[in-house]
């Protein structure tokens, strides 16, 4: 029988093998924003595991907008040259390469988890982030500097040009990165954007950076290439963001060339009470989807190949993004397609642990 967590999924010029994605996770191990050969190693192998997409971590348009000094960045042509090495050998073992663009707004310049996730002073390295509001994450974090309407235009343009070192470096999926607290989503929410003017107070305010970034994203992305948005696609508090406000802002997306939401939630408020559990996010998806009838993509505690599989079947998503999961296991599509009795290759270095009956996927050039 067919899984259709395996069947492929073509968006505009790119064909999926199937439908599992590597999800964007931050790795904490870069310097002035370079890839390293942790990066090669990490992605490349997600690769070799047969995941369809493989997305980096939220990769900076900006030094000011990346989440740590040790986080990744594109806002210079040097960062080109390595991320191209990465994504060359991705397409040799027939996954697509995506690249996740951010901006880390009022949750920038903090430190990596191993080193207490708090602020990074500038006397340490760190700079003074900016947002929307002058509201700080929390009581411990800085307060950010609320943003001109120049600063945010400049923003916009960041984002274009990343997008064009993006093409460059050889990535086929360019994703905006909407959630998590970052910089756009914080003008998405009212809990963190209380601006008076353009930008700030309806909801055709506050989403009006995201339009504007996307649009120019796409002005400079190839029609052929897909492009996504991830989005939290509620605050977890009544006072925020709203699913409700997720479905129309995909109906907005749209028409600018967006072509899949990826439905993550949460991040813009410390401490909200999360019903957390095994998909606890993929009803989101799932809704965005009927009701906007935008491709989207579920993540969010997929850890099996038969949750995956449901996801994919039952039409709430069109693609499944899996991390932890990921990190546990970078062989996870491998498994998955033996679990539910797919045939998928090998890669021909490996084929002598393979199935008896499974394919040898020789390198592509």
């Amino acid at each position: 029988m067919s899984a259709h967590l395996f069947d492929p999924l073509t968006i505009r010029g790119i064909t999926f093998p199937n439908r599992v994605a590597v999800s964007p996770m931050c790795e904490y191990s870069s310097v002035d924003g370079y890839a390293t050969d942790w990066h090669l190693v990490h992605l490349g192998c997600r690769a070799v595991g047969g995941a369809a997409l493989v997305f980096t971590e939220a990769t900076a348009v900006t030094a000011e907008g990346r989440i740590s000094p040790v986080d990744l960045g594109i806002w210079k042509d040097g960062h080109i040259e390595m991320l191209a090495r990465i994504t060359r050998f991705m397409a040799s073992q027939g996954s697509v390469a995506g690249i996740q663009l951010a901006h880390a707004g009022r949750k920038a310049s903090t430190a990596a988890p191993w080193d207490g996730m708090g602020p990074v002073a500038p006397a340490q390295g760190g700079w003074s982030p900016m947002g929307p509001s002058p509201i700080p994450f929390t009581e411990k974090h800085p307060v950010p500097r609320e943003m001109s309407e120049a600063d945010i235009c400049a923003v916009v343009q960041s984002f274009a040009a990343a997008a064009q070192r993006s093409l460059q470096a050889g990535f086929q999926v360019a994703e905006i990165h909407a959630a998590h607290g970052y910089l756009l989503q914080e003008f998405l929410s009212p809990l963190s954007n209380r601006r008076e003017d353009r930008y700030g107070g309806t909801f055709e305010n506050r989403i009006r950076i995201l339009l504007d970034v996307s649009a120019e994203v796409r002005k400079v992305w190839p029609e052929r290439l897909p492009l996504f948005v991830r989005i939290s696609a509620t605050d977890w508090d009544d006072r925020g963001w709203t699913v409700d406000e997720s479905v129309e802002l995909a109906r907005r997306l749209a028409p600018l060339g967006v072509d899949l939401i990826d439905c993550s939630s949460g991040g813009n408020v410390p401490n909200p009470k999360i019903p957390f559990g095994s998909g606890y996010q993929t009803a989101m998806a799932d809704r965005v989807r009927r009701e906007s009838g935008v491709m989207t993509g579920a993540v969010g505690s997929i850890t099996s190949a038969a949750q995956a599989e449901h996801i994919v079947f039952t039409g709430q998503a069109d693609m499944v993004l899996v991390a932890r999961e990921m990190l546990r296991d970078p062989y996870f599509p491998l498994r998955a397609a033996r679990e539910l009795e797919q045939k998928m290759a090998w890669p021909k270095q490996y084929m002598r642990s393979a199935p008896k009956d499974a394919a040898r996927r020789e390198p592509l050039e």
